[in-house]
C-alpha cells in the first residue's frame, strides 16, 4: 500500500508540474497534428524520455550541481529565449501566410495509412511546407533542454521531493512521476490528431500559429528580463 500510495503522489506531482501552456506543449500539439504519426511518436519520446532522464538526474543528485553553477542555467536562460523569440518570428510568418503551413484535404488514395484519412480526404501539407522530420524533432530538443526553468522545476523541485520519500519509496515515487509525463505527453501527441480536421481549414490554422507566435514571444522575453 505504501508503494501504490508513492507511485499515486509521484503521478499527481509531477502532472500538476507539466500540464501548462507551454513552448514544448505548443510545439508537440503543433507536430500533432500536422506531422506524420512516427515524428509525433519520436517526439513523444524526446519529452517523455527527456523528464525521466531529469528526474532521475535529481534524485541521484545533480541538483547539487545545478546550483553550484549558476553560470550554466545563465546560458541555458539566454540560448532558450534567443532560441523562443526566433521560432515565435517563424511561427508569425506562418500565421501571415498561411499558404506555407495550412494542411490542405486531398482524395485520400487506395490504401492510405492510418490516421491520415479523415472522413474520405487526407490532410496533407501545402507543397512548399514539405520539411524533413529532423528540423521539427531537433526543436523538440530544444524546447527541452535550453529550458532553465525544466533544470529548476525537475532536476532540483521533483529530485527533491523525491529524496523525501525515502530509500524504500523514492523511485517508486519516481516511476509515478515519469509515468505522468508519458501519459501527459502521449495524450497531447495521440489526442492533437482528432484535430485533424478542423486544422484542415487555413484560418483555424492560422489562429494556432498566431496563437503559438505570441506565447514563444511572452516566454521569450520572460527569459531575457530573467522572469
Amino acid at each position: 500500500m505504501p508503494h501504490l500510495l508513492a507511485v499515486l503522489t509521484g503521478f499527481a506531482t509531477g502532472l500538476g508540474l507539466i500540464v501548462a501552456i507551454g513552448a514544448q506543449n505548443a510545439h508537440l500539439l503543433r507536430l500533432s497534428v500536422g506531422a506524420a504519426r512516427r515524428t509525433v511518436v519520436a517526439a513523444v519520446a524526446i519529452c517523455a524520455g527527456s523528464d525521466a532522464v531529469l528526474i532521475v538526474a535529481g534524485v541521484l543528485g545533480v541538483g547539487v550541481v545545478v546550483q553550484r553553477f549558476p553560470v550554466a542555467l545563465l546560458v541555458a536562460r539566454l540560448v532558450g529565449a534567443a532560441f523562443l523569440l526566433g521560432y515565435g518570428i517563424v511561427a508569425a510568418r506562418r500565421a501571415l501566410r498561411p499558404s506555407d503551413a495550412a494542411l490542405v484535404a486531398a482524395p485520400a488514395p487506395p490504401g492510405a495509412p492510418d490516421g491520415t484519412a479523415t472522413q474520405g480526404v487526407v490532410l496533407e501539407r501545402a507543397p512548399r511546407a514539405a520539411t524533413s522530420a529532423r528540423t521539427p524533432l531537433l526543436a523538440m530538443v530544444a524546447f527541452t533542454w535550453a529550458n532553465p526553468h525544466v533544470y529548476l522545476d525537475t532536476v532540483l523541485f521533483l529530485g527533491s521531493v523525491a529524496n523525501q520519500q525515502g530509500p524504500a519509496l523514492r523511485w517508486w515515487w519516481v516511476l509515478g512521476a515519469v509515468g505522468a509525463s508519458c501519459s501527459w505527453f502521449s495524450a497531447i501527441g495521440l489526442g492533437g490528431r482528432l484535430l485533424r480536421t478542423v486544422l484542415s481549414r487555413p484560418a483555424v490554422w492560422r489562429a494556432l500559429d498566431g496563437g503559438i507566435a505570441v506565447l514563444m514571444v511572452v516566454l521569450g522575453l520572460r527569459l531575457l528580463l530573467g522572469a
